[in-house]
C-alpha cells in the first residue's frame, strides 16, 4: 500500500503533463495517482464529483493527498469530501505548488513515505526556487532513529556530466528508502538539502567534477552512504566523462575537460577544429534519419509486445556498437565504447517502456520521444555538455531505425579522395572514418571537444565547422578548407589552392623524426613530446621525440579520495623516466583545479575555476602534496639515473611563489628547475624570475586565455585564443628577450607548439625546446629543418606587428612557406 495522490487542475493537459513529468521520477512501482481536470465537457474547470471519485480510486489505506492549482479547485475539491462513502478517510488538500508540488509527493509516496512525510515534501518542493532567489524556507526533515549511531560524513566527486540532474536525483531519493537513515547532500556555497527529495538535490545545481558532502544519521547511516557513493561513482548510469587532460583544439586552445555552461553547441563565427589545408571535391552525408510519424496508438493488449520490441532494438544496437569498438583501436574504440554505454542505458527501455505501456506510445515514437528529451537536456547544459547530445541524437537514430526499417545514413563510400560535408557527425560514424579518403571535414555544427574535432585532430584531417558553408556547399563541388584559418573556398583560384595538399596523409604514416633538432641555419631546437602517463612513452619514442617537454603527472591523482603515496608516485614516474634513458624529461608538478577538481587539495566549488586555487597553489593549504610529490620525482630520478630529470610548476604569477617552489624542489634534490608561465603576471616579472630558475616553459593555451580575458571553454571567443593573436606573441617576445639575456631555457609546451608554421616564429621569439602530441614529432621536426634563423625572426617580427591572429599567420605563411 501507498500513499494516493490526486492532481485537481482547472486544465487536462497541464495536470496530465505535471503527472507525465513526476512519473519519470520513478523507475519503479508508481503510487496511486490519478487527475480530476478540466470540466466533463472538456472546457476549463473542475468538477466536485469527479475530484471525489478519484480520491476513492487511489485509497489504499494509508490516506490520500490532494494538490490544487487555482483556489477556486479547492472549493471543488472541499465539497468533494462530501461526496466521500467514508468519511474517515484521511484526505489532505495541501497548499504544495501545483506541478513541484506533485512531482516531490509522488517521489516521496513511491519510496514508501506516509501521508505526513509525503506531504511535507511536497509544501516544501519550492525550496530550491526560494533559495536562488534569496527567500527563505524551512527544508524537509526524515524522521529516523538516530540514537543508533553519531553522523557519518563523507565527500564524493560527482563523474556524470549533467551532474545530480533530475533523474540521479529521482534515483537517489528512491533507492535510499531502504536504509533507516537520514541523508543530506551538501555542494559548498548551498545548504545541505535532504537526499530524499528529488527536487532540492537537482537544485544544487551540480557538475560533473563537483565535489560534494554526503552526511547521514541514523541506524543504517554508514549503509546508507555506502550505498549513495557507488551511485556516485557509477555516474548513474550515464556518460561519465573523462576529467584526464586531452589535447586542445590546435586553433582555438580548447580544453576538452570542462563541463561548464557556457558553450554553444555551434559557433557564431567559422571554426577550425583541426588544422591543416586541403583542396578535394564536396561529398554530403545523407539526411539524419526523421521523427517516425505515429499512426494512432497501440492496443492495450499489444503494448507488452511492442515494449519488446525496444528492448530487442536496444539490445541489437548496444551489441553492434560494442563489435565496433571491439574492432577499432585507440581514440576510435574509446568512443564507440562510450556510445554503446550510451544505447545501454537503462532510462531508455524504462521511459520508452512507460509511455509505451501508459500511453499506447508505437515503440519508435516512445524512443524518439525519450530521446530528444534527453538531447535537449545535454543542449540546456551548454559546453561540452551540450556538444554529447550529438551523442544521444545518434544513439536514438540507430535505435528507431532498427524499430523502422530503416537504413541509417553513413560516411559515404567513395574511392577517390573527398571532403565530407555533414550537419554533424554522430561518434559511431566519426570512428569509422577512412583517413585514406576523406580529406577534411565541413560541420554545421558542434564544437572544438566535440568527438568529432577530437578524433578528427588525432587522424591529422583538417576541420571547421560552418553553419554557412554546410548549408550552401553541393555534392561534387571542388573547394578548400583550412582548419587553422577555419577557411572554406568555394571556387578557389590558383593562390588558394597553394600548399593545398590533394591527397591524404597520416600522421602516422610519416616517417619517425630523425633528430636531432635543428634550423637549417645550424641552431639547435629540442623536438619534445607531451605524455600524459607510461601509455604514452611507447608513441613518442616511436615518432622519434627527443625527449619529453611535458610530464603530466595528474594521471596519479585522478578519481582518488587521497592522494597517492611515496612509493605509488616513485613506480608510475620511473616507469615514464625509463623510456627516455640518455634523454630530458621535464616532470610538471600536480596541476589540479578549474578542469581537474581533486576532493584532497582543491575547494569544493568557486565561482570561477580558471581563476581560482589550481596549479602551485594548491599547496598553500595542501604543502605535503607538493613535499610528497617533489621527493617521489627525486627518488624516481635516482632510479633511473640516465634520464636527465627537469621539474617545473604550473600557475606561478609571483616571485614569492618563484622563491618557494625552486627552494623546496632543490631541497628535494632536484637540480634542473624551472615553473610554467601561463600568467600575464609571469611575463611582467620575467626579468627577475630568470635570475632564480634554470628554465620556463610556457603554457600557451592558458596564456592565452588570460591575456585576452576569454575563457578558452567558450566557443564564441575560440578567435580570441588563437596562439596567432599579436598579444600573445608579443608577451613571447618579452619573455624571450628576458631568457637570452641570462642564457636561461625557454621551451613552449602548449598545443601552439604543434603548428609547424607557428613553431618557425615561436623560434624566432627565442623559443629553444617545442614539446607536442606525438603525432606532430615528424611534421614540426621536418618544418624546423626547412627554416634559417633569420626566416624565423623575421616571421616573428611580422606575426607581433600584424593586426590580428588572421593577418599574422597570413604574414608569417608568406615568409615561412616562400
Amino acid at each position: 500500500m501507498a500513499v494516493g495522490i490526486v492532481a485537481v487542475s482547472h486544465s487536462l493537459p497541464l495536470a496530465e503533463a505535471a503527472r507525465d513529468l513526476a512519473l519519470q521520477m520513478i523507475s519503479g512501482e508508481q503510487p496511486p495517482l490519478a487527475l480530476a481536470a478540466g470540466t466533463p465537457e472538456g472546457e476549463f474547470g473542475t468538477d466536485a464529483v469527479a475530484v471525489a471519485e478519484a480520491i476513492a480510486a487511489v485509497d489504499s489505506g494509508d490516506g490520500v493527498l490532494v494538490l490544487v492549482d487555482l483556489g477556486s479547485a479547492i472549493l471543488s475539491a472541499e465539497m468533494a469530501l462530501e461526496f466521500l462513502p467514508d468519511p474517515d478517510l484521511d484526505v489532505r488538500i495541501i497548499s504544495a505548488p501545483f506541478v513541484e508540488g506533485l512531482l516531490a509527493g509522488v517521489v516521496r509516496a513511491a519510496t514508501g513515505g506516509s501521508i505526513d512525510e509525503v506531504a511535507e515534501e511536497a509544501r516544501a518542493a519550492l525550496i530550491p526556487k526560494q533559495q536562488q532567489l534569496g527567500d527563505t524556507a524551512e527544508q524537509p526533515t526524515v524522521s529516523v532513529d538516530t540514537a543508533a549511531t553519531d553522523e557519518v560524513r563523507r565527500t564524493a566527486t560527482i563523474v556524470n556530466a549533467a551532474g545530480l540532474h533530475a533523474r540521479p536525483a529521482g534515483r537517489i531519493a528512491e533507492e535510499l528508502a531502504q536504509f533507516n537513515a537520514s541523508v543530506t547532500i551538501q555542494k559548498a556555497g548551498r545548504d545541505a538539502v535532504s537526499a530524499r527529495s528529488p527536487l532540492m538535490v537537482a537544485g544544487l545545481g551540480t557538475r560533473g567534477g563537483d565535489t560534494v558532502t554526503l552526511s547521514a544519521n541514523g541506524a543504517d547511516a554508514t549503509a546508507a552512504l555506502d550505498h549513495l557513493e557507488n551511485m556516485i561513482a557509477d555516474g548513474f548510469g550515464e556518460l561519465v566523462e573523462n576529467l584526464v587532460e586531452q589535447p586542445a583544439a590546435a586553433a582555438a586552445g580548447a580544453d576538452p575537460q570542462s563541463v561548464d555552461a557556457r558553450n554553444h553547441s555551434a559557433p557564431t563565427r567559422p571554426l577550425g577544429v583541426s588544422s591543416g589545408r586541403v583542396l578535394g571535391p564536396v561529398a554530403r552525408m545523407a539526411a539524419p534519419v526523421s521523427e517516425p510519424i505515429a499512426h494512432g496508438t497501440i492496443a492495450e493488449n499489444e503494448r507488452a509486445a511492442e515494449k519488446q520490441r525496444v528492448i530487442e532494438a536496444v539490445t541489437q544496437v548496444t551489441a553492434e556498437l560494442e563489435e565496433l569498438a571491439a574492432t577499432a583501436t585507440g581514440t576510435a574504440q574509446e568512443v564507440l565504447a562510450a556510445t554503446a554505454k550510451l544505447a545501454a542505458d537503462p532510462v531508455i527501455i524504462s521511459e520508452a517502456g512507460a509511455k509505451i505501456i501508459d500511453q499506447g506510445r508505437p515503440a519508435a515514437n516512445a524512443v524518439w520521444d525519450v530521446l530528444r528529451d534527453i538531447a535537449r537536456q545535454f543542449t540546456a547544459g551548454g559546453g561540452e555538455l551540450a556538444e554529447r547530445a550529438s551523442d544521444v541524437r545518434d544513439v536514438r537514430a540507430r535505435i528507431v531505425a532498427k524499430l523502422t526499417g530503416q537504413q541509417l545514413p553513413g560516411i559515404p563510400n567513395l574511392k577517390q579522395p573527398f571532403i565530407l560535408v555533414a550537419h554533424d557527425l554522430a561518434p559511431a560514424d566519426t570512428a569509422t572514418l577512412n583517413p585514406k579518403t576523406c580529406l577534411g571535414i565541413v560541420l554545421g555544427s558542434g564544437g572544438p571537444t566535440s568527438h568529432t574535432a577530437i578524433l578528427a585532430r588525432a587522424l591529422g584531417i583538417p576541420a571547421v565547422i560552418d553553419a554557412a558553408a554546410f548549408a550552401e556547399l553541393e555534392d561534387g563541388e571542388e573547394i578548400v578548407i583550412d582548419g587553422e584559418t577555419a577557411e572554406v573556398i568555394r571556387q578557389p583560384n590558383d593562390s588558394d589552392k597553394l600548399d593545398a595538399r590533394t591527397a591524404p596523409q597520416l600522421l602516422s604514416d610519416l616517417p619517425p623524426f630523425a633528430g636531432p633538432g635543428r634550423l637549417a641555419s645550424g641552431e639547435t631546437v629540442q623536438i619534445l613530446a607531451n605524455v600524459g602517463s607510461s601509455k604514452d612513452v611507447a608513441a613518442a619514442v616511436e615518432r622519434g621525440a627527443e625527449g619529453v617537454g611535458l610530464f603530466r603527472t595528474e594521471f596519479c591523482f585522478l578519481g582518488r579520495e587521497t592522494a597517492p603515496s611515496l612509493t605509488e608516485q616513485v613506480a608510475a614516474y620511473a616507469e615514464v623516466l625509463q623510456g627516455f634513458k640518455g634523454r630530458k624529461v621535464v616532470v610538471r608538478t600536480l596541476d589540479a583545479g578549474s578542469d581537474k577538481p581533486l576532493p584532497f587539495v582543491t575547494p569544493a566549488a568557486e565561482e570561477n575555476p580558471a581563476l581560482g586555487v589550481r596549479g602551485y597553489r594548491t599547496s598553500w593549504n595542501y604543502p605535503d602534496v607538493l613535499t610528497t610529490q617533489l621527493a617521489a620525482i627525486a627518488q624516481a630520478a635516482t632510479q633511473v639515473p640516465e634520464t636527465d630529470v627537469w621539474v617545473m610548476a604550473p600557475m606561478i604569477a609571483t616571485l614569492e611563489e618563484t622563491h618557494s617552489f625552486v627552494e623546496e624542489a632543490r631541497h628535494a634534490g632536484l637540480k634542473h628547475v624551472g615553473i610554467m608561465v601561463e600568467t600575464p603576471a609571469a611575463v611582467g616579472l620575467a626579468d627577475q624570475i630568470v635570475e632564480l630558475v634554470d628554465f620556463v616553459s610556457v603554457g600557451t593555451n592558458d596564456l592565452a586565455q588570460y591575456t585576452m580575458a576569454a575563457d578558452r571553454m567558450a566557443t564564441d571567443l575560440a578567435h580570441l585564443n588563437s596562439p596567432w593573436q599579436p598579444a600573445l606573441l608579443r608577451q613571447l617576445r618579452a619573455l624571450g628577450e628576458n631568457c637570452a639575456d641570462t642564457a636561461v631555457s625557454i621551451g613552449v609546451c602548449g598545443e601552439s607548439a604543434s603548428d609547424p608554421l607557428l613553431a618557425g616564429v615561436l623560434v624566432g621569439l627565442g623559443v629553444n625546446s617545442l614539446s607536442m602530441t606525438a603525432n606532430a614529432v615528424p611534421v614540426v621536426g621536418a618544418a624546423i629543418a626547412g627554416y634559417t634563423m633569420e626566416q624565423c625572426q623575421q616571421a616573428a617580427a611580422a606575426a607581433c606587428n600584424a593586426e590580428s591572429a588572421d593577418a599574422a599567420r597570413c604574414a608569417v605563411r608568406e615568409i615561412l612557406a616562400a
